[in-house]
């Protein structure tokens, strides 16, 4: 697990023909070769290796420098002292030196240490390498590997961290009766990279002094606040606590909430500033626990109003392009401002909407009914920048887009194929400052299916329910849904949003037929810090989260049970699959669709999904399975619907009714 600096121990096994079992120590080689100013120091009578350098952020302008600290020990026999050392820079080795350093600026030859230990006679030999990490200095990175690794007991740390690992995933139990082994490992694999970052560590941190928890590794939250942390919510509150706590203590200190940042570097920001949702996932879901998991709601609260209303110096790393966000409601395609790239005009605009959304939510919990209504307006403002004259070119009958603005209101335009696999120009939106046409990493067509807080106004702003499925079903049938990527993650359940949840298992399943699997090439992109690891697992459990909000959308799961253990709450929640038949192997048909759902033998109110207060309190949600793929959210008509701010969702409008 990510919690602590990095300190392990390893073992090497050399054949009895090595005379002269040999280690190298490689200081510097972090792939990208960036390190400056490094050192290393061997100790000729222990071995102990120290050393440190300073690197190049990976991901923005910073650099980080770190330290480690290397002690060896052989197995089944007295390794004694090194029988020869040395250091090398670049390719020249030197033998007997025990110190070695480089201090000329832009040489970035690597640097380390080379030991040679006496063999073990009896066969082959063993040596156990421990090895401390720090941010801190050498010293400390030798301290953490002795207190956490006090003896050289590698099948005990082992053992200790196979138990760990087994308790925190085991909190999630699936049935297995109709599944298959990849299935069950495609899920708890899933689940398990979900929890190697943010990694944990407090009492690393080199900026300042705190006895708050200091977490590093958000990398980055526009990747993981669609589905990590909603995840987090189920299994692992008190963790999720310690990172809020965290990032709240980082924005005490810097200003603002962290975005992207690793090694205790500030990274580039991808799109608006979504540590907003983090935070608002947590309070919306532990607000009555907050005193309890040491989270201060003033201070959470006011870490979010520094990201909403405060405009950074550079909002390339942190906070928002809030002036211009405040006062136009859009962030225009002609407006040229320092502070920042002018790029990513149009997602930007979609994403602050959406962390005012998570402002909002957290509000209305303070009771700060103006500040509520303040932001759930400014959550509104995706709509300034759908253009309804835009047309694709590619259909003629998908009719509005979203679209780049300018100062004067009026739209400018972007191929809606712009950055899709169907675009004519072969065109990127990755991070380039040259990139001029409003969106990232994903195309308009994409991007237009971007309101998790008011999907309902997309299928209004679309044409209606009927046009609504038939873009949805469009984004799929010409390859515009991208698997590889967040801002398309979404897609596949917004069917439940126009009453059709059956076409939303259907298309989730494909997916995961599709993309994902065990074998090598099963991931079909970076897991982007378990942004991606998340995903699936909710998908295998047949939920997808609305983040900052108390709703799980549902299908249905790929097992005949699942439960969720809560340890905040003390609570089981079990979500039992009647009917369930297995997985079809190619996603479609099957009974795989719900029919009708109970909550504790009482029927639910939506068969489209779940409010919080199930997994809070436990129990049982007990499925009915079909399979007709034309099964509806069930209910009140409407009422049935995942919850949207034009129609009276979060109880966050005075003029709308209270649905939270």
């Amino acid at each position: 697990r990510g919690t602590d600096a990095g300190n392990d121990p390893t073992r090497y096994t050399f054949p009895s023909s090595s005379v002269t079992p040999r280690l190298v120590i490689d200081v510097t080689n972090d792939g990208q070769q960036s390190n400056s100013l490094p050192i290393v120091h061997i100790d000729p009578d222990t071995g102990r290796i120290t050393a440190g350098s300073t690197f190049a952020a990976s991901f923005g302008p910073g650099q980080y420098r770190v330290y480690t600290c290397m002690d060896f020990k052989g197995v089944g026999f007295d390794l004694g002292k090194p029988k020869e050392f040395g250091t090398y820079l670049g390719n020249s080795p030197i033998r007997g030196f025990t110190d070695g350093l480089q201090e000329y600026t832009n040489y970035r030859s690597e640097l380390g240490a080379l030991l040679g230990f006496n063999q073990d006679g009896g066969g082959e030999t063993t040596i156990m390498v421990r090895a401390g990490m720090s941010f801190i200095s050498t010293d400390q990175a030798c301290r953490n590997a002795e207190e956490e690794i006090p003896s050289f007991d590698f099948e005990g740390v082992r053992a200790a961290t196979r138990a760990e690992w087994n308790e925190l995933l085991g909190r999630v139990q699936v049935g297995t009766e109709n599944v298959s082994d990849d299935t069950i490992e495609l899920f708890y694999s899933s689940l398990y990279r979900t929890h190697i970052s943010p990694a944990d560590y407090t009492g690393e941190n080199p900026l300042w002094n705190s006895t708050e928890p200091y977490y590093d590794s958000f990398y980055c939250n526009w990747d993981t606040f669609r589905t990590l942390y909603p995840l987090m919510s189920l299994h692992d509150p008190e963790n999720f606590a310690r990172i809020v706590r965290g990032m709240i203590n980082i924005q005490q200190h810097e200003g603002w909430l962290p975005e992207c940042r690793g090694a205790t570097a500030k990274q580039w920001i991808q799109g608006g500033s979504d540590g907003d949702p983090i935070l608002g996932e947590f309070f919306v879901k532990y607000a009555a626990h907050a005193a309890k998991l040491n989270v201060d709601p003033e201070a959470l609260y006011k870490a979010l109003l520094a990201d909403a209303e405060d405009q950074p110096p550079n909002w390339n790393l942190q906070g928002r392009q809030a002036n211009i966000w405040k006062s136009l409601g859009y962030v225009p395609q002609d407006l040229i401002e320092p502070g920042g790239a002018n790029t990513k005009q149009v997602s930007r605009t979609l994403e602050y909407a959406f962390n005012d959304f998570a402002v909002a939510q957290v509000a209305k919990l303070l009771n700060r009914t103006a500040d509520a209504e303040k932001y759930a307006t400014r959550a509104g403002n995706f709509v300034n920048v759908w253009d309804p004259d835009t047309v694709s070119p590619d259909n003629d009958t998908i009719v509005g887009m979203m679209q780049p603005r300018f100062q004067n209101g009026t739209f400018g335009f972007t191929d809606p194929r712009h950055c899709s696999v169907n675009d004519p120009t072969g065109a990127n939106c990755f991070l380039f400052n040259t990139n001029p046409d409003g969106f990232y990493e994903a195309s308009p067509i994409v991007y237009s299916q971007f309101a998790p807080q008011d999907t309902a106004k997309l299928v209004e702003l679309q044409g209606g329910p009927d046009k609504f499925i038939a873009r949805l079903d469009y984004i799929f049938d010409h390859n515009y849904f991208d698997s590889t990527d967040e801002p398309s993650q979404q897609i596949p359940f917004m069917y439940h949003y126009a009453n059709a949840p059956g076409r939303s298992t259907q298309r989730s399943r494909q997916v995961i037929s599709e993309f994902y699997s065990t074998a090598i090439n099963g991931l079909p992109g970076n897991d982007d810090s378990g942004a991606m690891g998340s995903y699936v697992a909710f998908y295998l459990a047949g939920l997808y989260p609305v983040p900052a909000t108390r709703q799980y959308l549902l299908a249905s799961p790929y097992f005949p049970s699942i439960s969720f253990f809560n340890p905040v709450f003390n609570t089981t929640t079990t979500i039992v699959a009647t009917n369930f038949a297995g997985n079809p192997a190619n996603g479609t048909g099957g009974t795989v669709f719900v029919q009708n759902v109970t909550i504790n033998g009482q029927p639910a109110p939506s068969n489209c999904f779940l409010e919080w207060d199930v997994f809070e309190k436990g129990g049982t949600v007990e499925l009915t399975l079909t399979d007709d793929i034309n099964v509806t959210c069930g209910g009140n008509g409407t009422d049935a619907l995942p919850p949207s701010l034009s129609t009276g969702g979060f109880g966050l409008l005075p003029s709308n009714s209270s649905q939270a």
